[in-house]
């Protein structure tokens, strides 16, 4: 197995449970106020990851255009991570979870539009299928 397809494996199985923990936080409180705590943990370990990991020199290579990419980066996340605690916080964990995972569709066409990654027929086939699930999950 590719390093990267266990990372996204590994990744996969965290997303997971954060979903669940993160509802458990949220009892009496507000989606906003646990968003807020959470990002300020997460905002710590990665700081002490990157400390122990990052070499030294990789600082020097990073750029103006590396910097505007990311911090474009951080206020999508941040508007995502907002409206998805705002629907833990008020529905199911399985189903705002499975709704989120929407955003798989998004990627790909991003993927396909901007990164001119290829879109393979298997690629489709899997967007299109996700695609109808969201229709099924949302449909009560």
């Amino acid at each position: 197995m590719e390093r990267w397809i266990l990372y996204a494996l590994i990744s996969m199985l965290f997303a997971g449970f954060t979903s669940v923990i993160a509802k458990l936080g949220l009892a009496g409180i507000s989606g906003d106020l646990g968003l807020a705590i959470r990002t300020c943990f997460v905002f710590a370990f990665v700081l002490i990851f990157a400390a122990a990991v990052v070499p030294r020199g990789e600082l020097q290579a990073l750029s103006i255009t590396n910097v505007a990419w990311l911090a474009l980066s951080a206020v999508t996340t941040t508007l995502s991570w907002v409206f998805y605690y705002k629907a833990i916080k008020l529905g199911d964990v399985s189903t705002v979870a499975l709704i989120d995972k929407g955003s798989i569709v998004v990627a790909v066409v991003m993927a396909v539009l901007v990164l001119k990654e290829a879109l393979t027929l298997q690629k489709l086939a899997g967007a299109a299928l996700i695609l109808c699930g969201l229709f099924v999950i949302a449909r009560k």
